[in-house]
């Protein structure tokens, strides 16, 4: 990479956010920590000061539960699910989560130089969708099929988008990464550090050494069996498909200087695929079988996009995402790392030709998804003082379960609405011509596919058995 690395936001799509410096200077990875961060303390705070039991001083309630709330089950009214017998709780704690989440997430958005209410009006028209998904996910029928919130938010986005299309208001609020990146520092708090390190082991020998050997093999391919023209194609395809996706691909074709068409091709294959495994491969799980956890973790392994790999997780269940999404954050480490080491090939052997360039090891910190820090540091924080402080279990399990496994919850859907809205099959269908391109991405997959597959069964279930069972509890 060259001494100025933001030169790359030539190749940044309007709703990625890796790449660029906003105008307070943070990036969207860093409010999703500070967001995600202040939800955690303020969750803590409330349970810890005003939610101790004056009968019972070892239990705690949680004084926000009754605030944050999501629709419930229903059977032949929906009306029911947000209303029932008189009650409107359910209704308010509803109303109030979207409107908490639309300050948190607007002040997000103003914190990057964007519009708040440019946000909020499109925020209004994804918040309701999310909970109309919600909704439908709770009638008995659909419940009894597991037909869970992510597919019918994923469905109403996709409707909305392959028909009408997405209307320009709603544009703005269409923001996936930042919805699934603020709940994962949320979800660090769910998933003590015990747990964490019992993924650790057999989530970076999945991660780390299928990731290189398929980047490695899928650019060989490309350039010696089919013989492709352009190497920088070659190389983004390549890195797109077997770390994760858009941020991937941008920073690799960033590295190699990769033609701005080149990365569109690449993106909008990912994005195409990514939609159908996401959809496809928990339904062949469950159809075929699959230990769950090796499911869950086949699954980080392979989907491209994190927002992605939640929907399939929560597809799987509730219990199961952890393991497809601290895999898939486990393989995001290596965003950087591998720009590193394109841009280094590249300057070294592919333009030999050319000036020398000199590459900088700030890169590896400059690509690296910062949100992992969140979820890593709650993790960290929160084993803390679940193992030091006398009443620390039962806060936590009070805090969860009243505030923050809600509210995750809610900002998934907003994430999965959002995956519907911003994907059309039309565009994406452009990517599928051109023969080559789409043949290394398909012979690229099914090799990523194959190897985590077995590496996910060898670390699961033999040789780390004990992580799945620590992981689910």
């Amino acid at each position: 990479m060259v001494d100025e690395p933001r030169a790359a936001d030539e190749f940044q799509p309007e709703n990625d956010e890796v790449l660029p410096t906003y105008a307070s200077g943070l990036t969207e990875d860093w409010w999703a920590v500070i967001l995600g961060g202040a939800i955690l303390a303020v969750a803590f705070s409330a349970v810890y000061t005003y939610g101790q039991s004056e009968e019972s001083p070892a239990d705690f309630t949680n004084p926000l539960a009754e605030w944050i709330r999501k629709p419930g089950s229903w059977t032949d009214n929906p009306a029911v699910s947000l209303i029932k017998d008189g009650n409107y709780s359910v209704l308010l704690g509803t109303i109030a989560v979207c409107a908490a989440s639309l300050v948190v997430f607007g002040v997000g958005q103003w914190g990057m130089g964007k519009s708040f209410s440019r946000f909020a009006c499109g925020f209004l028209a994804v918040a309701l969708l999310a909970t109309l998904a919600f909704v439908m996910a709770g009638q008995a029928t659909v419940k009894l099929y597991h037909l869970g919130y992510a597919l019918w938010a994923i469905v109403l986005g996709l409707l909305i988008s392959n028909t009408i299309g997405t209307p320009a208001f709603i544009k703005p609020a269409v923001k996936t990464e930042f919805y699934i990146k603020t709940g994962l520092v949320v979800l660090g708090a769910e998933i003590l550090f015990g747990k964490l390190l019992a993924l650790g082991k057999p989530g970076i020998i999945i991660a780390w050494v299928v990731t290189p050997i398929v980047l490695t093999t899928t650019y060989w391919f490309g350039q010696r069996i089919l013989r492709m023209a352009s190497r920088t194609l070659n190389i983004t395809i390549a890195a797109d498909m077997s770390v994760c996706g858009v941020s991937a691909a941008i920073a690799t074709a960033a590295a190699c200087r990769a033609k701005k068409e080149e990365l569109t091709l690449a993106v909008g294959m990912s994005m195409l695929f990514t939609v159908i495994m996401m959809i496809i491969m928990p339904v062949f799980i469950t159809t075929v079988g699959i230990d769950k956890t090796v499911g869950a973790a086949w699954m980080g392994g392979t989907i491209d996009a994190t927002g992605a790999v939640a929907a399939a997780g929560e597809f799987l269940g509730d219990e199961y995402t952890p393991v497809a999404m601290t895999v898939k954050m486990i393989q995001n480490i290596l965003i950087g790392v591998i720009a590193f080491a394109v841009s280094v090939y590249w300057t070294i052997y592919v333009d030999r030709g050319e000036k020398s360039q000199k590459v900088s090891l700030w890169e590896i910190w400059y690509r690296f998804p910062k949100f992992i820090v969140g979820f890593v540091g709650a993790s960290i924080i929160f084993s803390f003082i679940h193992e030091t402080l006398p009443e620390g279990p039962a806060v936590l399990d009070a805090m969860i379960g009243g505030t923050t496994k809600t509210l995750r919850g809610w900002f998934f859907c907003l994430a999965f609405v959002s995956i519907g809205l911003e994907t059309n099959f039309r565009e994406l269908g452009a990517s599928l011509q051109g023969g080559k391109p789409l043949i290394l991405y398909v012979c690229g997959q099914t090799l990523n596919l194959s190897l985590t597959l077995l590496m996910a069964w060898l670390m699961f279930k033999v040789v780390f058995p004990e992580a799945a069972t620590a992981l689910i509890k």
